[in-house]
């Protein structure tokens, strides 16, 4: 089942060329969760190749202008191209407020539903689920409410043994991918194992967008496979990164490697670093499995 990553923009709240703000396309098993919408976002959509009718659940952190301004633009577009399916919307309480204001003044009255659910930085939470995945917030320390996400993949039913498929009446393909052994009329016992294999163990992503190092978060990202955290800042900036709420780059590894976390991807980089390999490697000198979540690039989870 596919679970990868597209980052759309990785630039913290100041602009800088050829960067963008917050935003990033999850797909798992062929739908589509925008997590953030930083301004310009709808525009990545296109440079990419990726198709913004497709997305049916977006998840906003906060209330920065840099990880939602790009929000009315795009949901403004979907509308004006005839999009009639409903749009479920993740976010701060007064996000719908912000939402209902713009299209009141704009004199906009959608073509589709919007499904909005509200969340609280309080508690982590779990506040998504489908056939897919189960989501569920992080609660991260920064200067306003702010929360990260966590995708968990459902624990997929095992595989048929092609080569064996031809020997099993087809009405019971279902109970061995569940892992049910079958009795057939004639008293044969056909056992699950003998004739599937198990499904890949599922994965699990971790969010953390705009937030300063702290230990109160860190039981929510445990193990997970991949983790995306902000790092603004180089550490010999580490005050100013403590006076911002942000995290630098160093801390960011340090988050990774006391976490156990598989593989660790760094973004929300500051607008004064034109180029970004010392980040990078300021991370990696802590936690080595660690890349650059720059524009187009789409990870495997």
């Amino acid at each position: 089942m596919k679970f990868e990553v597209t980052i759309l923009g990785s630039s913290s709240a100041t602009p800088v060329f050829n960067r963008n703000p917050s935003a990033q396309l999850l797909n798992c098993n062929e739908k589509y969760y925008l997590i953030d919408c930083g301004e310009g976002t709808q525009q990545q959509f296109t440079k990419y190749n990726l198709k913004a009718a497709r997305i049916d659940y977006i998840f906003i952190s906060h209330l920065h202008g840099d990880h939602y301004f790009g929000l009315i633009g795009l949901l403004s577009s979907l509308h004006l191209n005839g999009r009639i399916k409903p749009m479920q919307i993740f976010g701060p309480k007064p996000l719908l407020e912000i939402l209902e204001i713009q299209f009141k003044y704009s004199d906009t009255i959608l073509r589709y539903p919007i499904e909005f659910f509200p969340i609280e930085a309080d508690e982590p939470r779990q506040i998504f689920e489908n056939q897919d995945l189960i989501v569920k917030t992080i609660v991260l320390n920064h200067r306003i409410p702010t929360t990260g996400f966590i995708f968990y993949q459902k624990q997929r039913q095992r595989k048929l043994i092609k080569d064996k498929a031809d020997e099993i009446p087809m009405a019971y393909y279902t109970a061995l991918k569940k892992g049910i052994d079958v009795e057939l009329p004639d008293g044969k016992i056909l056992k699950s194992e003998d004739y599937t294999t198990p499904a890949e163990p599922p994965r699990c992503y971790a969010y953390c967008s705009d937030t300063m190092y702290d230990e109160k978060y860190f039981p929510a990202i445990k193990d997970c496979n991949t983790l995306y955290h902000e790092a603004t800042f180089m550490h010999e900036l580490l005050d100013r990164a403590n006076e911002t709420h942000h995290t630098t780059a160093l801390q960011a590894g340090e988050v990774a490697k006391i976490n156990g976390v598989k593989k660790l991807l760094i973004g929300h980089f500051s607008s004064r670093y034109k180029t970004l390999q010392m980040l990078l490697e300021e991370t990696q000198s802590v936690f080595e499995n660690t890349e650059l979540a720059v524009e187009g690039r789409t990870f495997q989870l």
